[in-house]
């Protein structure tokens, strides 16, 4: 039996094991609201920012200096290595309790790497088929003039950064959830630099911070039913196998 093979059985194991409810309804929700943002930024935001986008020095300079933590690169490199740390820890464990913790520590990673790789490749390749001009073709193109497969001035929508911004902080909400107000907060305004800087309009951030959160929460899903890094609550929603440690009140 090949390696692959023998991956196949024993998640498939794991899934029979392990009967589960089945996943809620809410991403369906989520994509209905995403859906209708995204159209009404087209009618009401991205005209107006198209037409004004020569921003104020101060706003250019506060996006950028935010803008770089969308590059997915840091990302993948270190969820990568994480991964193969986990894997060499699992290997070296002396202890079942050793063994676990290693082997949760590099479905994380696992998890982080395919959030990020998977959503980020398919939102290059819809930005590319859609061939909608960025802000800076605005006065040839104007927001909707739209050319598949026309080169990087025509590779909008979605947002490839917002993309990544929204996948990773999905993921940061469904480990940490404790911290989700805090995480969306950062997400909306790491997303929005990319209007800051004039790369994106409205309805670009808003798709890619959607799709991307989108795409975690399908992803923890399915690693839920193979009880990897997340398991289904009651109401077969993702939460984390190993719970956080509870914060004490200093007494």
């Amino acid at each position: 039996m090949s390696g692959i093979d023998k991956i196949r059985t024993w998640l498939n194991k794991r899934r029979d094991l392990n009967r589960h409810p089945p996943a809620p309804h809410y991403w369906q929700i989520f994509a209905v609201v995403a859906a209708n943002l995204v159209l009404l930024s087209f009618l009401i935001l991205d005209e107006p920012v198209g037409a004004s986008r020569h921003r104020d020095i101060f706003t250019r300079s506060l996006g950028r200096m935010i803008t770089e933590f969308g590059s997915s690169g840091w990302i993948l490199i270190a969820s990568a290595m994480l991964f193969v740390t986990g894997l060499a820890s699992y290997r070296l464990a002396g202890g079942a309790k050793q063994r676990f913790r290693a082997h949760h520590t590099a479905g994380i990673a696992a998890y982080v790497f395919l959030a990020i790789a998977l959503s980020g490749l398919s939102a290059n390749l819809l930005k590319r088929v859609i061939g909608r001009p960025r802000p800076r073709q605005f006065e040839d193109s104007g927001a909707f003039g739209f050319s598949p497969f026309s080169g990087s001035g025509f590779e909008s929508f979605p947002s490839g950064h917002a993309t990544t911004v929204g996948a990773i902080f999905m993921v940061l909400i469904l480990l940490l959830p404790r911290y989700r107000l805090a995480f969306m907060l950062l997400a909306l305004w790491m997303g929005f630099s990319r209007v800051m800087v004039g790369a994106h309009y409205p309805s670009d951030v808003i798709a890619g911070l959607s799709f991307g959160a989108w795409f975690s929460l399908l992803l923890a899903n399915i690693f839920a039913r193979y009880r990897l890094v997340f398991m289904p609550d009651a109401k077969g929603w993702p939460v984390p196998r190993l719970a956080p440690l509870p914060h004490h009140p200093p007494s």
